[in-house]
């Protein structure tokens, strides 16, 4: 099983990026995908998250969307009118729609919003 984030940078305030997610070794339609963030000296937070519907961060909604291509086995984060407090190391995660197994993590891209 491998998840392998990409598209992270250094971006200016206001500025876009896009990650990517790829998934390999596992039915990628069964599972739930989630990007995590985790900023230094701050706790992992979920920030969006696609399965039978999306889920956004209070802090993301209206900038970020979340989106998936099934026959790519990948899952995007589109991030819009980026901020200072969206720096961190962004995570992907798989999780089974149905069924009780331990999700799976990316080893996670890094962002950073500076002037």
């Amino acid at each position: 099983v491998q998840l392998v984030e990409s598209g992270g940078g250094l971006v200016q305030p206001g500025g876009s990026l896009i990650l990517s997610c790829v998934a390999s070794g596992f039915t990628f339609r069964s599972y739930a995908m989630s990007w995590y963030r985790q900023a230094p000296g701050k706790e992992r937070e979920l920030v969006a998250s696609i399965g039978f519907g999306t889920n956004y961060a209070d802090s993301v909604k209206g900038r970020f969307t979340i989106s998936r291509d099934n026959a790519r086995n990948t899952v995007y984060l589109q991030m819009n009118n980026l901020k200072t407090d969206d720096t961190a190391v962004y995570y992907c995660k798989a999780e089974r729609l149905f069924g009780a197994v331990p999700p799976y993590w990316g080893q996670g891209t890094q962002v950073t919003v500076s002037s």
